[in-house]
């Protein structure tokens, strides 16, 4: 049965802006929004329960909407909404109709999947959601088998991270916690640990990757934090041809990561 709203003031609406507005609220109820039918479909393949699918019919393809229903539980609730109430919850100013709701998942570090020869990025303490969903993009055009967020500022199902990513929010093994806890975790693991600082630091080029690796990475203003720096197995960096002595945290990581898969191999 598919209900209908056209009131703004409905409080199944107000929630659900909410849920796009507030990380407190995200945290709250357990649950996140995702636009777009891309996203929507990549999270399907993950595995993200979802609990709810909004559509406007005056914007939703309506192939696309109906292809969309046709994987979705038949438990879940559907609403149709008018253009108004669809506005108010829609992130996107240009959108494809179609919002749904999902359970977060808890991204724990043990839940992680590896494989033997783990290839890992990841970013301490990284703020600007725009940073995050670039940094997601590179995890996923590379192929990583895992991305993990240390002491994360944002929370992972910010809608900007989720629209700055295309959905690579959805295709990475993705894990969060502390410096400490993310250090514990990858030595018991056995994974070498290749920060990205200045001090005591080789070109990456002369780096070898073959082995379990986690290449970490700082943020532009700040770096990373001295545990890193102390606790690697190899600090690196990229040498800098000009008169900036740094660069975008993604771009840093897009090259890092890239030269491990270059040695590994890259897959078919």
């Amino acid at each position: 049965m598919i209900k209908e709203i056209s009131s703004t003031q409905n409080p199944t609406i107000k929630s659900l802006a909410a849920l796009q507005d507030k990380a407190r609220e995200r945290r709250k109820s357990g649950e996140f929004l995702i636009e777009g039918v891309r996203e929507i479909n990549l999270a399907l393949q993950a595995g993200f329960q979802l609990t709810r699918i909004l559509f406007c019919d005056a914007i939703a393809n309506a192939e696309e909407l109906q292809l969309l229903q046709s994987k979705l539980d038949e438990n879940i609730t559907q609403i149709a909404v008018t253009e108004e109430v669809y506005k108010k919850i829609a992130y996107r100013s240009t959108t494809e109709g179609i919002v749904v709701s999902a359970k977060a998942k808890q991204n724990q570090l043990n839940d992680l999947q590896l494989p033997e020869n783990p290839l890992i990025l990841v970013a301490e303490a990284p703020e600007k959601p725009g940073n995050i969903g670039a940094l997601l993009r590179t995890a996923d055009a590379a192929g990583v088998d895992a991305f993990i967020l240390a002491n994360p500022l944002t929370d992972l199902y910010n809608p900007n991270i989720i629209r700055s990513s295309v959905g690579g929010v959805f295709t990475t093994q993705i894990a969060t916690g502390t410096t400490e806890e993310v250090l514990t975790y990858l030595k018991a693991k056995n994974i070498a640990i290749y920060a990205a600082v200045l001090q005591e630091a080789i070109s990456y080029e002369k780096q070898d990757f073959i082995s379990p690796t986690a290449i970490v990475v700082g943020t532009e203003a700040d770096g990373l934090s001295e545990e890193w720096r102390k606790e690697s197995t190899q600090n690196i960096i990229i040498p800098m041809q000009g008169k900036i002595d740094s660069m975008n945290v993604s771009v840093a990581a897009s090259i890092l990561i890239f030269e491990a898969r270059r040695q590994r191999g890259f897959k078919k």
